[in-house]
């Protein structure tokens, strides 16, 4: 039996943001609190939102005390403003930081036993919906606008932990390219190769099916096909990119991930490294370690990605290249091919611990232990 949980509402394309108003009158929601960033609002992005609200005299407060990778502290001072703007919804605006302060508030405000953050890491049993949260991707990338996870920074323990909860998922979902126009190239390759990452993962992951498997191979060729004129900022590009990587949320939503967000989160949390950006470095040596454990699925990759006779190749040559399409993919939008210069020696150990113990490690296709782990961040040193 699989499960799959999506949001209730999702709008798509340019202008998508107008229907926020509506959304919220129709649910009888009168005051919201807007979770976003410092840079979206200094840069005037949070302001498209904003004014569209200003505009339909919906009153609102704003919460932006919130981290690239969000952390403990940022999700306690987001209860108190949510608290003392007596909120009755959330508007998140950004990407998977906003998005993920957002849900764990959320859940807090409506389930209030879990006040205490690390008790929402894995699967919390919580027991009501969050809050209503109204979600506005500023990034092609973290899909976290249709995801029942997100992953907050333990800063304390040097970690990152992930929750996965079907009562967070955003209530309606405003996929608009518009608001992803202004991220800059660096940004835009990061969360498009963390985009491929959900996807190819997803496809792959132990708990796989049919559904998601046709959600997944449709993620890889529209990233395959966009990514590259999304950096370029081409408006093609962007609309690409924005459903590509909220098919690749629905997908790997409901079915999990691998050892390459289990690795990359330690990289993240250590070193305070973009988390695409760990991803994306990550994915070919992750793939090589599970080639074996994928039967003809990287065939099917390869093909996605438009790899010319993929599909009459030996399995083992079609693994191969399946794998350099990414990396091939990866250098074109200025992904580093290794992690020379960050990670430390004296880390592996420790990183490649919390690697095994997260969330995420049990989807992967291939069992692996600690020392499997280690031997793979050493690969990249």
């Amino acid at each position: 039996m699989n499960r799959i949980i999506l949001n209730e509402t999702s709008y798509h394309g340019a202008g998508a943001i107008g229907a926020i108003a509506a959304e919220l009158a129709a649910r009888g929601l009168k005051k919201p609190i807007v979770f976003t960033d410092p840079d979206l609002v200094k840069f005037g992005v949070a302001k498209k939102v904003t004014d569209l609200l200003a505009k339909a005299k919906v009153k609102f407060e704003m919460y932006t005390d919130i981290k690239a990778n969000p952390t403990i502290e940022n999700v306690k001072n987001g209860v108190k403003a949510f608290r003392k703007a007596k909120a009755d919804s959330i508007i998140a605006i950004g990407g998977g930081s906003s998005m993920d302060t957002a849900k764990a508030v959320g859940i807090i405000m409506a389930n209030p036993k879990f006040a205490d953050v690390r008790s929402l890491e894995g699967c919390a049993p919580t027991t009501k919906p969050s809050k209503p949260i109204f979600a506005v991707p500023t990034t092609a990338g973290t899909a976290a606008e249709v995801t029942i996870n997100y992953v907050i920074t333990d800063v304390e323990k040097k970690r990152k932990f992930v929750c996965v909860d079907p009562h967070d998922i955003p209530v309606v979902a405003f996929v608009d390219p518009d608001m992803m126009s202004s991220m800059p190239k660096g940004l835009t390759a990061f969360t498009g190769m963390d985009a491929l990452t959900h996807a190819i993962e997803g496809y792959i992951t132990k708990a796989a099916c049919p559904m998601t498997d046709m959600m997944h191979l449709e993620a890889i060729r529209l990233i395959s096909l966009h990514l590259r004129d999304a950096v370029a900022n081409k408006p093609s590009g962007r609309e690409g990119m924005a459903l590509g990587q909220y098919i690749a949320g629905m997908g790997f939503s409901n079915v999990g991930l691998g050892i390459d967000h289990s690795m990359a989160h330690g990289l993240s949390a250590l070193y305070d490294m973009p988390h695409g950006k760990a991803c994306a470095i990550l994915l070919p040596t992750a793939m090589k370690f599970n080639a074996t454990k994928t039967g003809d699925k990287y065939r099917k990759i390869a093909i996605a990605m438009g790899v010319k006779g993929a599909d009459k190749m030996p399995l083992a040559e079609a693994r191969k290249a399946a794998i350099a399409a990414v990396e091939k993919l990866s250098k074109d939008v200025g992904i580093p091919p290794d992690l020379k210069g960050v990670l430390k020696a004296e880390d592996v150990q420790f990183l490649s611990e919390s690697a095994y113990a997260d969330a995420c490690r049990p989807g992967n296709p291939r069992d692996c232990t600690v020392k499997d782990i280690a031997k793979l961040y050493k690969s990249l040193m």
